[in-house]
């Protein structure tokens, strides 16, 4: 993506790169188009910006020239030529991103959101680097473009400082204007925020003196008066207008919650009673105070005893000198004033304040109440406005704003934007520890707290005063919601904290307390629930997490319960990989990824028997996620430390580690793997299913190249022994496999009619995979045949494997669909499938050129970088899909 920047010296930069567009005219010519801003600029025009009246002999064909090199230093440039004029069309520059940074600060001022508009203009002027268009001629257009650029910046200036003014640094505004004032002196409006900013720090006297500084630089110089504006400042300060003084500064900006605001505006316009439910440190309390503005909100916090509940929101809205029941003159003091009654922290006194909200809005027909909680009250007609933590560019934007009000001046790099994203995600974009991470990045650096984050309560500290919530410490502020818990309700919570990636419905139900626990710790923000498919699956934030492992009694045991846990979803999947629930058996292993590897790394250190076993069960998974690297890793890693494993583990996990290996290409260690696991357990008659696998998977690695003798043995004898034991699976598998033989053995027709058979019988049995597999390899015999069915069943072959969820034979088949379309002339179909596997397989050790039944690979495919922007599989789905297309 090319940047061009003039509010300087022009500059040009591809990504971080600069580009050299070359010398004074090349560079004043893209200036000169760049100022037009897509607007047509004539030739006349650009050869009078160009050379004045010092033309060339031919300004016309040196125009042309300049043009070309233009367009060859600036690939991909819409650069347009017509009609005698050329214009440069949507370039992305400096002035365009000004100009955004400045409607977006000044919708920011509309909406009262001051420190958010500061960082904004702010934003926008650091952009400035110099004169605007330094490189154009002092020409009449030049001069009028450069002068409206700098009133908009000098403009920004002042808004700017107005919006920091406004936000209550009136010290910070000072240092700002004092330098605005010095650049621009003429400019009143900066003297009128100045004289203010120094009103507001509580220097009356330097502010009266910065207006008499004014008045005395116009009359000397300009013989003319202050403005009407200035003096009537003047005389306001002399009067110590108490409109003057500042307002209540808040001691934070607020980022990332306008969304919140609105929808909690728009169900309070129509909900009498709305509960802002969160977990500890969402900012449930700030939105409710950002919410209420002026008005109070009752913090219930520190209310520990339920009898002094109707009290505590009496004084706290206002309701002093009664006589009598405290309880009528609150009723009385609500129905006069109005406003909605906002109460704050109630989770703790959520039943007695659920009793005082249904009379109380019972008793007021036009009362409404916002309540925050870490729990619903549970009241009929009650609305629920849920508040997770940030959205990740809203948390690295509150982490950075923090970090600079400990460190003005900080302005983080690529790397360090890199490393704020990974801080705000280890810390759940939870606003409040994000606060607290901010406060120590100038004690640890981003990287190093986030090293650091293992003992996170501790390095995180205390909470500092002035902050909205409560409590002294984010680890107290957790407790305070653990607290609440019933004993049952707390032990689910500690036995689910070793899962990542969060976990299923069944995992919880396998307690004890069984799923009235769960749902109890999903109300009281412990525990996330996240609908999805139509199945909730269930989360706890890493901050949680940490404070659950804290206080584990035994925390090598939860772990080893979860590792367990993990052993067992991987045994009941083993079959239905194979199976006709293998496709929705892959969506669900897939998500739990992030626990399968901990349960295997727990097991590879306390089991490593158990983690053979269960890195062996995952031979098509690793295969059909693409995670070829992976999977071997741990099996190696696995075979290392078992070595006295059974027998029949220790092939299952060779056996799989040559199916890997095949996949990315290193067909010979596959096919030396096989015969070894072969030899070890072809003798034992305990294990005859296991030989037939083995035997199916010897066969299959000789495809292509191999031995046709040793994969018709090898495939006859697994359907054989597959048949005997009525193995389900292995059947068409097996058939395929001997059919995929026969080809290779040069009994092409023998073969196909094998392979056809082995589609129907996967059919007949729910086998997809095993069916898409038979199609693919049926179609590589037909593609050099030129036979019109091949692009049908690679079609067919990849809508079953996209189904399954199988990259690694996805990539195969377009592979070879790239390789039909190739040898029938459609050259551009065939760089489009091409271009889909390059990408995938820059980003994997996928090899799918030699898997099967065709090795062919044409010289130049898959080198050099992948392209940046590569089309996506369903592009490569309709290439397959076009109608015309028959190979």
């Amino acid at each position: 993506m090319l940047t061009f920047a003039v509010l300087g010296p022009l500059e040009v930069r591809a990504g971080d790169q600069p580009v050299d567009v070359g010398g004074r005219l090349p560079r004043r010519l893209l200036a000169i188009l760049i100022a037009a801003e897509g607007r047509r600029v004539s030739e006349d025009s650009l050869v009078e910006g160009l050379w004045g009246d010092r033309r060339p002999r031919n300004p016309a064909g040196a125009l042309q020239v300049y043009v070309s090199r233009l367009r060859r230093v600036l690939p991909g440039t819409a650069l347009q030529r017509s009609a005698g004029s050329y214009r440069l069309l949507a370039a992305d520059t400096d002035v365009a991103r000004f100009r955004g940074h400045l409607v977006r600060a000044r919708a920011l001022v509309a909406g009262d959101r001051r420190a958010e508009a500061h960082e904004a203009f702010d934003a926008a002027l650091r952009l400035w680097r110099g004169t605007p268009y330094e490189d154009l001629a002092d020409d009449e257009s030049t001069t009028a473009i450069r002068a409206a650029l700098v009133e908009q910046r000098d403009s920004a200036q002042e808004e700017g400082a107005a919006a920091l003014l406004a936000t209550g640094d009136h010290a910070g505004a000072v240092a700002v204007l004092e330098l605005l004032v010095h650049a621009a002196p003429y400019r009143e409006r900066r003297w009128q925020l100045l004289a203010l900013a120094l009103y507001r720090s509580g220097r009356q006297a330097d502010a009266l003196n910065a207006v008499r500084r004014v008045r005395t630089l116009l009359a000397e110089e300009l013989g003319v008066d202050p403005g009407p504006e200035l003096r009537q400042l003047e005389g306001r300060i002399l009067a110590q207008d108490p409109a003057l003084a500042p307002g209540v500064r808040p001691l934070s900006s607020f980022i990332g919650r306008d969304a919140d605001l609105a929808l909690l505006d728009r169900l309070v316009a129509t909900h009498r009673l709305v509960t802002v439910v969160g977990p500890a440190g969402a900012g449930k309390t700030r939105l409710a105070v950002e919410w209420a503005r002026r008005d109070g909100v009752v913090r219930l916090a520190d209310v520990a005893d339920p009898a002094l509940l109707v009290s505590a929101v009496a004084a706290a809205v206002g309701v002093t000198g009664f006589a009598g029941d405290p309880y009528e003159a609150l009723v009385e003091r609500l129905r006069l004033h109005g406003d909605p009654l906002v109460l704050d922290n109630c989770e703790h006194l959520a039943g007695e304040v659920a009793r005082l909200v249904v009379d109380l809005l019972d008793r007021i027909p036009v009362l409404r109440v916002v309540a925050t909680s870490r729990s619903p009250l549970g009241v009929d007609g009650e609305h629920i406005l849920p508040l997770g933590p940030l959205a990740a560019d809203d948390a690295v934007t509150l982490l950075t704003d923090r970090i600079r009000a400990g460190r003005p001046g900080w302005f983080g790099h690529d790397a360090d934007r890199r490393d704020l994203r990974r801080l705000a995600d280890a810390l759940d974009h939870l606003p409040l520890a994000l606060e607290l991470a901010a406060a120590r990045v100038r004690t640890f650096g981003v990287r190093g707290l986030i090293e650091q984050l293992d003992d996170r309560f501790t390095v995180l500290g205390r909470i500092p005063h002035g902050t909205m919530t409560p409590h002294a410490t984010l680890q107290e502020a957790v407790a305070w919601s653990f607290d609440l818990l019933s004993g049952d309700e707390r032990d689910l919570a500690v036995r689910l904290w070793p899962y990542e990636g969060g976990f299923p419905v069944e995992a919880a139900a396998s307690a004890a307390a069984g799923l009235g626990a769960l749902v109890s710790l999903v109300d009281q923000s412990v525990v996330t629930a996240e609908p999805g498919g139509g199945t909730a699956r269930y989360r706890m934030l890493e901050t949680i997490r940490a404070y659950c492992r804290s206080v584990d009694r035994d925390p090598a045991a939860t772990r080893a319960g979860h590792a367990v846990w993990v052993r067992e979803l991987v045994a009941r999947a083993a079959g239905d990989l194979q199976g006709v629930r293998s496709a929705t058996t892959m969506a669900a292993l897939r998500q739990e990824l992030p626990n399968l590897r901990a349960g295997l790394a727990h097991d590879l250190t306390h089991a490593p028997v158990e983690a053979l076993r269960t890195a062996a069960r995952l031979m098509w998974f690793w295969i059909r996620s693409g995670l070829l690297a992976e999977g071997n890793r741990v099996l190696t890693a696995a075979l290392a430390a078992a070595p006295d494993a059974p027998l029949g583990d220790v092939v299952r996990a060779r056996t799989a580690s040559a199916g890997l290996l095949y996949f990315t290409g290193d067909v010979t260690r596959a096919r030396r793997m096989l015969s070894e696991a072969i030899l070890a357990v072809g003798a034992e008659p305990g294990h005859r299913s296991l030989l037939a696998e083995v035997r199916y998977y010897q066969a299959l690695v000789q495809l292509p190249g191999g031995d046709p003798a040793i994969a018709l043995t090898a495939a006859a004898e697994a359907h054989a022994i597959a048949t005997e034991t009525q193995t389900t699976w292995l059947i068409p598998a097996t058939e395929m496999a001997w059919g995929a033989a026969l080809v290779m053995a040069g009994r092409i027709a023998d073969g196909r009619h094998r392979l056809r058979a082995a589609v129907r019988l996967a059919e007949a049995s729910g086998r997809v995979w095993t069916a898409a597999l038979s199609e693919f390899m049926l179609a590589q015999t037909l593609v050099d045949a030129g036979d019109g069915e091949a692009l049908p069943l690679l079609r067919s072959s990849l809508r079953r494997f996209l189904d399954e969820g199988d990259l690694s034979n996805q990539l195969a088949v377009l592979h070879n669909g790239a390789l039909a379309l190739d040898a029938a002339g459609d050259a551009a179909g065939a760089a489009l499938l091409r271009d889909v596997v390059h990408s995938h397989q820059a980003r994997s050790a996928i090899r799918p050129a030699g898997t099967f039944l065709r090795s062919i690979m044409p010289h130049g495919w898959y080198e050099g970088a992948p392209p940046a922007q590569p089309p996506t599989l369903d592009d490569a789905v309709a290439v397959l899909a076009a109608p015309a297309r028959a190979v």
